[in-house]
C-alpha cells in the first residue's frame, strides 16, 4: 500500500472526514502532521503545497489536495489505483 501523509490540525472537521474516508479505503498507515502544534511544519506544508488550508493530503509523492479533492479523485476512479 502507498504511503499516505496528511497535514492536519486537531480541530479541523475536514481533516477528520478525510481520515475516516481513507480508513474506509483501507489506509491504516496514515502519517498525520499536525501543523497547529509545530509552526515549522506549517511553513513546510505551505512551501510544499503552495496552500494554507488543511487537510493537505499526499499519496506517496502525489499531491491530492484537500478533502473535496480526495473524494473527487475517488469518484473519478483514480484513488484506488493510487493507494495500491
Amino acid at each position: 500500500m502507498a504511503q499516505v501523509t496528511m497535514y492536519s490540525t486537531q480541530v479541523c472537521p475536514f481533516c477528520l472526514m478525510a481520515e475516516k474516508f481513507l480508513q474506509k479505503k483501507g489506509v491504516n498507515n496514515l502519517q498525520k502532521i499536525l501543523i497547529d502544534q509545530d509552526p515549522i511544519q506549517r511553513e513546510n506544508m505551505m512551501t510544499r503545497t503552495g496552500r494554507r488550508t488543511v487537510p493537505q493530503i499526499y499519496i506517496d509523492e502525489f499531491h491530492v489536495g484537500g478533502y473535496d479533492d480526495l473524494v473527487a479523485l475517488d469518484h473519478a476512479g483514480r484513488l484506488d489505483f493510487l493507494l495500491a
